[in-house]
């Protein structure tokens, strides 16, 4: 349901550039003042030698994507409030300002920038319609005041017009940079969420290179702990239930879909109209009604997404359950706000994973 400013979407549902590529394992070799990474992928193979200094620091993450997608960067803008505290810090004694827009970028930031970073989240409740968002003077203080701004809504960066300030843009960053008609949900895919890090990292290191060296510490140990909390965790479903059909009320989860391998099967206009407040078409709702009505073995799982909720959602809702179609829910900020990015979308992948299990056993 969020939404990039200004630009109109249209019936992107199902669009997912990245939908082909596999997320697989990431050697990176992390140099103080040069870094040197390796992708491994369906189209690019790992193996390539970096000769560094003893002063390499050698670490075996496991994430990334195909194709080189993952050394994507492009300009952004956010918001935020949360910190992080990630290992001990060394170099200068910069603090950075850093502003994310919605609390899961928020999150992200604060882990790579560690204690040389404060960040301040602006979008955290669930119950607050991004749509509907308008700056503050709260806000337009703390975006004045950023050095590094992540985000979605460009009338807020316009207002500050901070000299030297960093403005990362996410679609810019995931390489997507104007183009319209998208499925702006990007952190629900790990590619995006791929792209998205490594801009930031870069960002960081590019305010204050003094502190590189624990920049890339951050770097490295974020990757290695979103492959093990929910990136690998794709890898296993899209292994054992490849192409199993799954519906969904709301776009937000067709990322998550396509990383996982499942078919999505729901109408794209019921979840677009869904997704921008819109009540959908009669005829995708009759669709998704029989849907529902033909069972599991039709539809093995539906995704609820808890923040748009409506009369008609809920009516999908108790027919998947009357039906004895598993129903998972899936929200759109992090929730509770206090846990870390992966921390979240774990817990999201691994209800997927048991509701997917429970309906192959039958229960």
């Amino acid at each position: 349901m969020l939404r990039f400013a200004a630009v109109k979407y249209k019936s992107y549902a199902l669009y997912d550039p990245g939908a082909s590529r596999d997320i697989t394992y990431l050697r990176i070799l992390i140099n103080r003042t040069t870094e040197a990474y390796d992708m491994s992928g369906s189209t690019a193979k790992a193996g390539n030698k970096y000769v560094v200094p003893a002063a390499v620091i050698v670490i075996l993450l496991v994430v990334g994507v195909a194709a080189g997608v993952y050394l994507t960067r492009g300009p952004t803008s956010s918001t935020g409030t949360s910190s992080s505290d990630s290992g001990a810090s060394t170099g200068s004694n910069n603090l950075i300002n850093v502003v994310a827009a919605e609390n899961f970028w928020g999150s992200l930031v604060s882990q790579l920038g560690g204690t040389h970073v404060n960040v301040t989240s602006i979008v955290s409740d669930p119950n607050t319609d991004p749509h509907q968002y308008e700056s503050n003077p709260s806000n337009a203080r703390a975006v004045a005041n950023a050095k590094l701004v992540i985000t979605w809504c460009q009338k807020l960066i316009n207002a500050s017009n901070t000299p030297g300030q960093s403005i990362l843009t996410v679609q810019d960053a995931i390489g997507l940079a104007g183009k319209s008609d998208l499925n702006p949900h990007f952190w629900y895919s790990p590619y995006y969420v791929n792209d998205t890090v490594h801009a930031m990292y870069k960002d960081l290191v590019a305010i204050d290179p003094t502190d590189s060296a624990y920049f890339h510490q951050n770097y490295a140990a974020l990757n290695s702990s979103l492959w093990t909390s929910y990136m690998s965790r794709e890898v296993a479903i899209k292994t054992q239930f490849g192409g199993h059909p799954v519906a969904a009320t709301e776009d937000i989860f067709v990322y998550m879909a396509n990383a996982s391998g499942l078919k999505v099967v729901s109408p794209d206009g019921f979840m677009v109209a869904v997704a921008e407040g819109n009540d959908p078409p009669a005829q995708d709702v009759a669709t998704f009604q029989q849907l529902m009505m033909m069972g599991n073995s039709t539809v093995n799982v539906l995704v609820y997404n808890q923040q748009t909720v409506s009369p008609v959602t809920q009516q999908i809702k108790s027919l998947a359950a009357q039906n004895q179609i598993p129903v998972i829910g899936v929200t759109e900020t992090i929730q509770p706000p206090d846990l870390s990015f992966q921390t979240w979308m774990g817990n999201e992948v691994a209800t997927l994973e048991n509701a997917l299990n429970s309906q192959a056993l039958g229960a």
